[in-house]
């Protein structure tokens, strides 16, 4: 029994940026940029939301919209879902939260949403927490069949971790060493809890050549590792927007006077006064971070798994540097083409990136019923993590 990836959608803006016309506004090259990065394009929304990009690679994952993946013939109802975990960094609103306006828009009518902030890890987080969660539930209706009571928590069967984000918004377009990295998009993947029996009976009706449909060999999540490590020296940092906003009243116990703006009032605290908006990055201790906790993260979750790197048929990182991924797979000593990477033409975009190498990895049939895939995720927090799917 487990959670399955029963479907998988991924949404880019329109607009394409290249390096090119990144040189046109701070001091790069082209040349400059794909040695150290791997990236020539990044997608940059300009007229779309973080809500339409979540909302149009939720409704691929579905089978609603063309472009996506399904496990099974057939659309997903999205009312059968059960739950919305999105993971993002740029959500439209503080609330409600950006999982309940995609909620609004794909006709969720019974599902529970929230968001996540957990940086680049948070495609991991996301499909890590839906499965514990359906664990969880799975367990409750077992203990109430038994015993004859009700369920002890809500009945989630099916969950939509869909991660959305706009980092175009928190780019300082003047700083060579970020603006040239990050992108917007978004990745989506529907799971779906299944015994064994259900599995297999899913996979007979609908997934044609589908191996192993039950036992050791069921699809599923296989096994999940996170982890966090304190960020003390603000190597990855984001201060919150609203944080520099000021308040009518002081420490000293003065309040504004009527009539005049909050702004007329001393600040509460130095540091709001010194807050920055856009995202910061140390690049040689993310560097550093990123390549140690991936192999790290892959090694433990495939370690949980009973699995070694040799079991796995295509790994799909988060994308935050094409430099990382080689470092770390030269470390593996594994060949490039063991891992899906797509940073060069959508750049890093955070909690999103993953999901969307999988899904490119999935609609190119790299990957099929029974394969092993492979999600590691590292970013600010710092977070980290990795999960091993048997798709």
């Amino acid at each position: 029994m487990g959670s399955v990836i029963i479907g998988s959608g991924r949404a880019l803006p329109a607009r394409i940026v290249t390096n090119d016309e990144l040189s046109e506004i701070v001091d790069t090259t082209d040349e400059w940029i794909v040695p150290r990065t791997g990236i020539h394009t990044r997608h940059v929304a300009i007229e779309e939301t973080c809500t339409d990009l979540g909302t149009q690679a939720a409704l691929r994952a579905l089978g609603l919209e063309e472009g996506g993946w399904q496990r099974e013939a057939g659309a997903i109802d999205a009312a059968s879902l059960d739950m919305i975990i999105c993971p993002t960094l740029t959500a439209d609103t503080h609330f409600p939260s950006e999982a309940a306006r995609i909620r609004e828009r794909i006709g969720a009518t019974n599902a529970v949403c929230y968001d996540m902030s957990c940086a680049c890890s948070g495609c991991v987080y996301g499909l890590s927490t839906a499965d514990l969660i359906m664990a969880g539930a799975a367990f409750a209706r077992q203990e109430a069949a038994r015993t004859g009571t009700p369920m002890r928590c809500n009945d989630v069967r099916r969950v939509l971790v869909v991660a959305a984000e706009r980092l175009s918004k928190l780019v300082d377009w003047e700083e060579r060493a970020t603006c040239i990295l990050f992108g917007d998009g978004a990745g989506a993947v529907v799971l779906e809890w299944r015994d064994e029996a259900e599995a297999g009976a899913a996979e007979a009706a609908g997934a044609a050549g589908a191996a192993g449909a039950a036992g050791a060999d069921a699809p599923g999540i296989l096994s999940s590792y996170m982890e966090n490590t304190d960020d003390v020296d603000r190597t990855l940092w984001c201060d919150s927007a609203f944080a520099s906003r000021e308040v009518p009243f002081a420490a000293d116990g003065t309040t504004a006077a009527a009539g005049t703006s909050a702004t007329d009032a001393p600040r509460l605290a130095a540091a709001d006064a010194e807050s920055d908006p856009y995202m910061r990055m140390a690049g040689q201790a993310v560097f550093k971070f990123a390549t140690s906790a991936m192999i790290r993260c892959t090694e433990e979750a495939l370690t949980r798994a009973g699995l070694t790197t040799d079991d796995v048929t295509l790994f799909t990182p988060h994308q935050a540097n094409e430099r990382i991924i080689r470092y770390a797979a030269k470390k593996m000593g594994l060949p490039m083409e063991r891992f899906q990477v797509i940073i060069d033409h959508v750049g890093n975009v955070s909690g999103a990136s993953a999901l969307i190498a999988l899904n490119e990895a999935l609609c190119e049939g790299k990957l099929q019923p029974g394969d092993i895939a492979c999600m590691t995720a590292f970013g600010g927090g710092l977070t980290a993590g990795s999960c091993v799917i048997r798709i």
